[in-house]
């Protein structure tokens, strides 16, 4: 399934003009070796351009070139462009002998596949390739001011008549009917098109993955005999044609380019697409899910709500259907390969739904901030920790969770655990923390954790001791604060992680400390206080729990929060304690 979709992404992009034919690739080329109608190196042209990204220097031109091909240590020219070896049989790695075999199986090559065009282009670069010497490649003028750099291993191409030779229509005949042909090997019945086409042995690399190797990672690879079967080798245990593995690392390839439409999740990267090829579909939903483009805040829910209510949306210059199919896929990187963390094929709105049942179950009242969305990222990230000493977001975790929000699933145990134990070290719950809580018991459920606790806001009917705790820590806290403004130790830095796992030892002394500190209280602070702390401590009984297990500790945690929270909205407050 996942290779059949980017298949299908390939043709539609194709067919749009996004993405370059069988047997092309994009290439990253410095120079062009100008040439005349005899073929004669008249001039070396410079293809770096200023970087995009405004920083000094320059940037390779990316061309649309003849499909490179795989090396080794083996020699093995491409078409119609190489790095200086190859089409000039030089280069600055003292090999001299090596250099002139790259040249002789270039011109071998060339006019292997131009013998049968016939137009001033392709003979002008046989004539170029009959006539080149490369003893005297060094002293050629040309070469003279640009010679070091164009040595050094950087692509080349050529230039003729006013346009690159890739460009002309026979000699792109040519290629094609070359590549077409030149497919030998096994042929079958291709698993992903079942069409019959040779089998990819090798298949291409894919390149952009947060944390794989630069040069490029296998989706699809054998390399040990324990994955191999019958005595079949590579990819002959699951043969791929050579179009469909063509397709669907391009259709990868031009995914991991688009940085605008990826979504990093600790070493996971999401990529997502919709059947029409649309980039649309792609702003909206990880507008959505990571936050992305924010400015554009309101179009993005009133575009979301229509479309999860049935209704097709517009939204910029795009009509959005609600029926659109819409694919996820999100790797990870593992050594030389990639590994799937989730893949889902859906409707768009489907999706929409699950992310819009996720967020309400993240819901929570925020007084001292904007109720604005609370994004996948940052909802990882509060649960791994930010600092830079903290051990990398789990990809297990990262994974799980994404597809619990993206399947409308239970969300993973890591999760939770997570966000307790940076509980635990930071002595602070937070919105993102504490919405986490409801939405993880909203959605897995636990009776220590029962609904009433699972508001948007504070419940004062609840009856829940573990909640009611919470509450009580939260009033306590407050009494400090009213009694010893300004202090530098609070009681949530001492005792916060005590009171939600053995309240039983922390509450007496807390409570026999905030009775002393309500003597240096007066008026109506003084009552307010007093009357909180009689109706808490009416709830709890006569005693307190000697231990409190992991979801009763969630119970606590949300408690205090909804308690400081409703405190700040009653007093008008900035800052306080659940920050």
């Amino acid at each position: 399934m996942i290779l059949q979709s980017l298949v299908d992404y390939y043709e539609t992009q194709e067919k749009a003009g996004r993405a370059v034919r069988q047997g092309w690739g994009e290439t990253k080329v410095s120079y062009a070796l100008c040439i005349d109608e005899r073929g004669r190196l008249k001039q070396v042209a410079t293809m770096k351009t200023k970087r995009a990204d405004g920083k000094e220097g320059c940037s390779p031109r990316l061309m649309e070139l003849p499909m490179p091909v795989k090396r080794t240590l083996g020699i093995a020219p491409n078409f119609l462009w190489d790095n200086a070896s190859y089409l000039l049989g030089a280069d600055n790695r003292g090999r001299p002998q090596r250099s002139r075999a790259c040249f002789a199986a270039s011109r071998a090559l060339h006019e292997q596949i131009l013998q049968a065009a016939a137009c001033p282009a392709a003979a002008a670069l046989l004539a170029f390739f009959e006539q080149w010497e490369p003893e005297k490649a060094l002293q050629h003028p040309a070469l003279q001011e640009r010679g070091c750099s164009i040595l050094s291993g950087v692509n080349l191409v050529f230039w003729h008549n006013g346009r690159f030779l890739q460009e002309n229509e026979e000699i792109r005949q040519a290629w094609q009917r070359y590549y077409d042909t030149s497919r030998s090997g096994t042929r079958t019945l291709c698993l992903v098109t079942g069409e019959r086409d040779a089998v990819q042995p090798v298949h291409p690399a894919v390149k952009g993955v947060e944390g794989a190797q630069p040069s490029g990672a296998a989706l699809v690879s054998f390399n040990a005999p324990a994955f191999c079967s019958y005595g079949r080798e590579q990819s002959l245990n699951a043969p791929v044609g050579r179009y469909a593995a063509f397709a669907y690392t391009t259709a990868l390839n031009l995914l991991l380019a688009d940085k605008e439409h990826l979504c990093q999740l600790g070493d996971t990267t999401l990529l997502c697409w919709a059947r029409s090829g649309e980039s649309a579909y792609q702003d909206l939903f990880l507008g959505l899910l990571a936050g992305k483009n924010k400015t554009a805040s309101f179009p993005l829910q009133k575009a979301a709500k229509a479309l999860c209510g049935g209704k097709e949306a517009a939204y910029g210059a795009a009509r959005l259907r609600p029926d659109m199919g819409f694919t996820l896929l999100a790797l990870s990187p593992n050594a030389s390969r990639l590994s799937v963390r989730f893949f889902g094929q859906n409707t768009f709105s489907r999706f929409l739904r699950n992310l819009q049942a996720h967020q309400q179950r993240l819901h929570l009242l925020c007084f001292s901030k904007e109720e604005e969305p609370l994004f996948l990222p940052e909802l990882l990230e509060e649960a791994a920790g930010k600092s830079s000493r903290e051990r990398p977001l789990s990809p297990e975790m990262a994974g799980e969770t994404l597809q619990a929000v993206l399947c409308d699933a239970c969300y993973p145990v890591s999760l939770l655990h997570g966000v307790m134990r940076r509980i635990r070290a930071e002595r602070r719950t937070g919105r993102a923390r504490a919405a986490m809580i409801k939405a993880y018991y909203l959605k897995n459920p636990h009776p220590d954790v029962p609904k009433e606790v699972l508001t948007v806001s504070l419940n004062t009917e609840s009856t829940s001791i573990p909640y009611t705790l919470g509450r009580l820590f939260c009033e306590l806290e407050g009494i400090q604060h009213a009694a010893s403004p300004g202090a530098k130790s609070t009681i949530r830095d001492k005792y916060f992680t005590c009171a939600s796992t053995t309240p039983g030892q922390v509450f007496p002394l807390l409570v026999n400390r905030a009775q002393r500190q309500l003597s240096l209280l007066e008026g109506e602070m003084r009552s307010q206080y007093d009357r909180q702390l009689s109706e808490l401590a009416d709830r709890l009984g006569e005693g307190y729990p000697a231990r409190m297990n992991l979801p009763q500790q969630g119970a606590f945690q949300l408690g205090y929060y909804h308690q400081a929270q409703a405190r700040r909205q009653k007093r008008g407050e900035g800052n306080g304690a659940a920050d």
